[in-house]
């Protein structure tokens, strides 16, 4: 480390110049950086369920489907069915736009004196404008279910604007594009803009809108705390440029190698504002109380004995985020793992390289006298209220410290089996969000806005086929959630009825092929059979945001699969229930399995450096405490696991291990030079014990400013990681320290005895 040390002092101006020009490269990228809101896209090809649903799109001309309601005291008036035609005729030619359905355009079966007539319910070149024709309208709207309840609202009181869109197109762009069109229209009754195009366009701008108001507050914050613990320049503006810098360097590299922020990995800036300057923190504190004549060795002797605890530290920060990549059922969560490791890695190098450097280059030294003076000021607000206080209450009631732990562990081992998933992206937005209006309205009123598919795949036009479709249907129907459903075999039943045959499916294959004749060009057959009628659809929405009630729905329809899919009719079923139920599975798979990872990890690594496998016990021990509470609180307090705080564990676990490894190591180092069991707690927790509490103060203050975040996951988030950093914080400087006094006490007292 010394060889290390010295050569960084000696290349100090290439260093610098490296980041420079490396920052000013990668820093150039950024420009091109994009936001990515669609979850879709992040779902696993290998799921059945992810990839049914993304070829469903594919196949039957677009999954992702959005609303327009307009809402009114009475729909049935002659301005409001022109507002219709308009968004209609909007939505129909604007890119990226598959089907439009509305009261203008929908498909209409109905009996006259030749048969049967296939048309759409309104003539959109002659809309009804008399009393007369709006009530007849109002009749035949509310006598089917095709339209009640599902394109007017029960109370009539709102319509419903149905699209999809072209399978590939971006989803964002043709939202917005959609939304800006419909607002020059300047229609003057209340509008909603619901379904996934929207929410992920939503979501998008919230991500912008989080990064430009979270940032600078973070910033703020945590320069301020380093401010009032260094009081030196240095003391904040190198924290901060380290951190800064490797914020620049990993969104750099994220457009470098053709990744986009997405609804996850817009916090890492925020982390890294928080972790990157940790690793600075400890350096800096370590230089600050290092002392000697020779201003160059006093840095180079300082070096010597930071630097592994830091690599150490960021080894197992790295170790909480890559532990993400194991189970994690959404690509998103994966590459946030991937990208925040890169950048603790980047923190690092800064921390190990470039502050010393820049230290040495700008002749940022302090004055050895000062040093002096500084370390036997021992009177400071820090150490007279924390530091001393605490150091004696370890020594003097290590066991009550210890039984205290214990106390409140047992308390939150009964909250973590109150902990609840969450996984709809509706739960996402806050209350009185104009997206989750839209969504309650859409539940309300139209059964929802979540889409349902039932894939079956034979000979469409076999009455067994058929027969299966309808059977399905009305099973679904049963389901609290579902309210209406859609398929060809809906339109077989009603043209048969209309035939005056009885709304059956026909038992002859004959006079179904005769009634489809007059079905085949009709925009609305590609949306629910395919070109070889083999395969065709159920559509429906989901009227729930429960996650038991997703499971539960789930659970029903595979048990009707298993029971009623043959070779003859093949039937499986997606959807974003489906697709949300194996998310909320995936929450306690990649939870457990990243958590045990990690644990495992940093036992191995930390036990390896130290030489010992019980140090590397005792240096996990606070943060398994900690992440122990964290649950606790989170079953007591309410907040679920969904894919936001389903990524705290690991990160407590990676960042706040690092508490506990510079006072294990400070404390190992001390207790060898001296042999004094006091005087090694002693130091310890006056010396590292300060860049601990400093460092839990700067990332608590950083991780908190997500509180203030428009997405409700991401406050959560910021509280669950602020909270587990003080109690790691807490952990090491109490809980790490009794159990090392009381563990050497032992020693010392068995070698007392054998060699008495």
């Amino acid at each position: 480390m010394n060889k290390l040390s010295n050569s960084i002092i000696k290349l100090k101006w290439p260093i610098v110049i490296v980041v420079t020009l490396l920052t000013a490269f990668l820093g150039y990228q950024i420009k091109d950086l994009k936001i990515d809101s669609d979850i879709i896209s992040s779902l696993p090809d290998d799921d059945p369920a992810a990839l049914l649903y993304k070829n469903i799109g594919k196949e039957f001309g677009g999954n992702d489907m959005g609303m327009i309601i307009i809402e009114t005291d009475d729909v049935f008036q002659e301005d409001v069915i022109g507002y219709v035609k308009q968004i209609t005729d909007t939505l129909r030619i604007t890119e990226g736009v598959s089907t439009v359905t509305s009261l203008t355009n929908v498909l209409d079966i109905k009996g006259s004196d030749w048969g049967i007539e296939i048309g759409t319910l309104l003539d959109e070149y002659d809309l009804p404008d008399s009393r007369d024709e709006l009530i007849s309208l109002k009749e035949r709207v509310f006598s089917k279910d095709m339209y009640k309840g599902t394109l007017v609202s029960e109370d009539g009181t709102s319509t419903l604007i149905m699209f999809t869109l072209l399978d590939g197109v971006d989803k964002q762009v043709v939202a917005r594009n959609i939304k800006s069109k419909i607002s020059e229209l300047d229609i003057p009754e209340k509008l909603y803009f619901g379904g996934l195009p929207f929410m992920m366009n939503d979501i998008a701008d919230l991500i912008i809108s989080d990064i430009v108001r979270l940032i600078p507050i973070t910033f703020f914050l945590i320069a301020l705390i380093l401010f009032l613990a260094f009081k030196t320049t240095r003391g904040v503006v190198l924290p901060m440029l380290t951190a800064a810098l490797s914020v620049i360097w990993v969104l750099g590299t994220m457009v470098l190698f053709g990744f986009e922020l997405s609804m996850i990995s817009n916090i890492t800036p925020i982390i890294l504002l928080a972790v990157g300057s940790a690793y600075t923190i400890h350096v800096l504190n370590r230089i600050n109380a290092t002392i000697d004549t020779d201003r160059k060795q006093a840095l180079i002797k300082a070096m010597a004995y930071i630097t592994i605890p830091v690599i150490l530290a960021a080894l197992t920060t790295m170790i909480g985020f890559v532990s993400f990549v194991f189970g994690a059922y959404l690509e998103i969560i994966r590459d946030f793992g991937v990208f925040t490791a890169l950048g603790v890695i980047y923190a690092l190098l800064l921390s190990i390289f470039f502050v010393p450097a820049i230290i040495s280059a700008l002749s940022m030294y302090r004055n050895a006298k000062k040093v002096k003076r500084e370390n036997k000021k021992k009177h400071t607000f820090l150490n007279d209220t924390i530091l001393f206080p605490l150091n004696n209450l370890l020594h003097k009631h290590p066991k009550h410290t210890l039984s205290v732990w214990g106390l409140i562990m047992l308390l939150s081992i009964g909250g973590i089996f109150l902990i609840e998933r969450e996984v709809n992206m509706a739960e996402y937005f806050k209350k009185g969000n104009p997206t989750r209006v839209t969504e309650d309205i859409m539940q309300e009123k139209f059964g929802g806005s979540q889409p349902v598919f039932v894939v079956f795949e034979g000979d469409i036009q076999s009455p067994y086929v058929l027969k299966m479709m309808i059977k399905t249907e009305n099973y679904m129907k049963e389901f609290s959630a579902i309210d209406r459903t859609q398929s060809i075999a809906d339109l077989v039943e009603e043209m048969n009825d209309v035939m005056e045959e009885g709304k059956r499916i026909p038992d002859e294959k004959n006079k179904i092929e005769n009634l489809w004749f007059l079905l085949d060009g009709q925009d609305i057959m590609p949306q629910l059979v395919s070109d070889d009628l083999d395969r065709a659809i159920i559509q429906s929405k989901f009227a729930s945001t429960d996650s038991k009630v997703l499971n539960d729905f789930v659970v029903y329809m595979d048990d009707f699969v298993e029971k009623n899919s043959t070779e003859e009719c093949k039937i499986e079923v997606t959807g974003m229930p489906s697709v949300y139920s194996q998310l909320d599975k995936s929450l306690i798979n990649s939870q457990m399995s990243s958590l045990i990872i990690a644990i495992i990890m940093v036992l191995l690594i930390v036990g390896l450096m130290m030489r010992s496998l019980i140090k590397g016990v005792f240096a996990a021990i606070p943060i398994i405490a900690t992440i122990s509470i964290l649950f606790g609180f989170m079953g007591i307090t309410g907040i679920p696991l969904d894919i936001a705080t389903v990524l705290v564990a690991s990160v407590a676990l990676g960042i706040g291990i690092d508490y506990s490894i510079h006072i294990i190591t400070h404390f190992n180092h001390v207790y060898k030079e001296t042999g004094d069991l006091d005087k090694a707690m002693e130091e310890t927790i006056m010396v590292s014990g300060k860049a601990i509490v400093i460092n839990v103060l700067s990332v608590a203050a950083g991780f908190l400013v997500l509180v203030f975040s428009e997405m409700v996951p991401l406050q959560n988030f910021g509280l669950l990681v602020a909270m587990s950093m003080i109690g790691s914080g807490l952990g090491a400087l109490t809980l790490l320290p009794v159990i090392l006094i009381l563990y050497y006490r032992r020693i010392e007292k068995s070698n007392f005895n054998t060699h008495k």
